[in-house]
């Protein structure tokens, strides 16, 4: 696949009053770093990937860079229209792609609102196209907006529907898929690649950028936690004609629309022997925070093939500043990936990707004593989902060092550890 990167410099975007996003070719664009602001490379800038959306950040300025002297500078009224009032602008890209840069701005206030639970990637103007300071980290195209055609998707989902009226789980999987536009929900409606399994209401953590539960009064979850718990027949209602029929078949414990599957063992463990008593096809996959090694251990023993654990930090504080688990500790997640191991399976991480943050050196030296001690098998580059600076403030970031870079920080962990494989999505491990 081509890459394509912008001949010159990207101007700066802001939004008007209205909302309308203008650019601005006084200034240059800008990535932050946790807050440290940078000149973006031409190599670090792609094309805006279809799919992408737009933010405008309301009572945040933009920041760009002065072509001149090539340092940071405020835009803090509409150049167009003085006096007019401006927003900050960012992307959230689509899925497959990892951040190098997050959008540059400040704060009119120390008071202002919490940004919804997206990510919020530098995006610019050049050449009649919007550049974002990202690359894409898997070439997979199971989530690519060009594979969903929308008439041919509420058709199948709603003949499924028709078809198993007392599933509740199906029944759940159609809200997942046609109000919320959930990607795997669509792609079990199509029947290919990988296919959802949530099944957990409960969890037992709390999770600053939780995306399914957030308390009264912080920013909206972006989607409704399911509210049952599935029988193992409805759970192997959906996996077994998928695992059978589909391309390259995952299915998924573990979803955004649930708490902590783990603490659903049982369920799981029922539905994973039901699934294999009749089709031997597939991955069969857990999205997991990794805080039950015992019960690892048991679905590990019913036929578990993978697990994928979401990690925003190497470091015990951070990890748990962050994930506030209620019973469990980073050590405990850790003895979830020696289990897995030693049942000879597949280990992912899903490892949060926060420019400024995950590229700190104290950071990567967490996760390369990680890596070395535990071995998981694969690293999923996934951006966190939540305003940056709530997250700066809930890990307590104080940085020692200057940032290594994203790409560079990519670069030297493949080169320390040449046999983890990087990527996006949760690999197929069966035919």
């Amino acid at each position: 696949m081509t890459v394509l990167h912008p001949k010159t410099l990207p101007s700066l975007l802001f939004a008007n009053s209205k909302g309308e996003i203008l650019d601005y070719s006084g200034l240059h664009m800008a990535g932050s770093s946790a807050g440290l602001f940078s000149l973006p490379r031409l190599e670090d800038l792609i094309e805006l990937p279809l799919g992408s959306e737009f933010f405008t950040l309301p009572d945040r300025l933009p920041v760009g860079f002065e072509p001149e002297s090539k340092q940071p500078a405020l835009l803090d009224a509409n150049p167009f229209s003085p006096g007019e009032p401006i927003q900050a602008v960012a992307a959230f890209m689509a899925p497959a792609y990892t951040a190098i840069y997050t959008a540059a701005y400040k704060n009119r206030s120390p008071q202002n609102a919490l940004l919804p639970l997206f990510a919020y990637t530098a995006v610019g103007w050049a050449e009649g196209k919007f550049w974002v300071a990202g690359f894409r980290s898997d070439q997979d195209c199971r989530q690519d907006a060009d594979q969903f055609n929308q008439r041919i998707l509420d058709q199948r989902t709603k003949k499924q529907l028709q078809r198993f009226p007392k599933n509740r789980l199906i029944q759940h999987l159609g809200k997942c898929c046609l109000t919320y536009g959930c990607p795997a929900a669509r792609n079990y409606f199509l029947g290919r690649w990988e296919a959802p399994l949530p099944c957990s209401p409960t969890c037992n953590a709390a999770c600053a950028g939780c995306i399914s539960l957030q308390p009264s009064g912080c920013c909206p979850s972006t989607q409704d936690r399911i509210t049952f718990v599935p029988t193992e027949k409805e759970l192997a209602e959906v996996a077994v004609d998928h695992l059978k029929a589909a391309p390259r078949p995952i299915v998924s414990f573990g979803q955004g629309c649930e708490g902590e599957p783990l603490l659903q063992a049982e369920v799981m463990a029922k539905s994973i022997r039901l699934m294999r008593s009749q089709t031997d096809r597939g991955t069969i996959n857990l999205n997991t925070n990794g805080s039950l090694p015992e019960a690892v251990d048991y679905l590990a023993k019913a036929g578990l093939d993978s697990i994928r654990i979401s990690l925003n930090s190497a470091q015990s504080e951070k990890h748990r500043r962050y994930y506030q688990p209620k019973g469990f500790s980073l050590t405990d997640v850790c003895r979830s990936i020696t289990v897995m191991k030693q049942h000879n399976r597949h280990v992912s991480l899903n490892y949060f990707i926060l420019p400024g943050c995950t590229d700190d050196p104290v950071e990567f030296a967490a996760l390369s004593q990680l890596i070395c001690e535990y071995r998981p098998d694969f690293i999923q580059l996934r951006n966190l989902n939540m305003d940056p600076e709530a997250y700066l403030r809930v890990i307590d970031h104080a940085p020692t060092a200057a940032p290594l870079g994203i790409k560079n920080w990519l670069a030297k962990l493949k080169k320390k550890f040449p046999a983890l494989g990087f990527g996006y999505f949760n690999p197929p491990l069966r035919p």
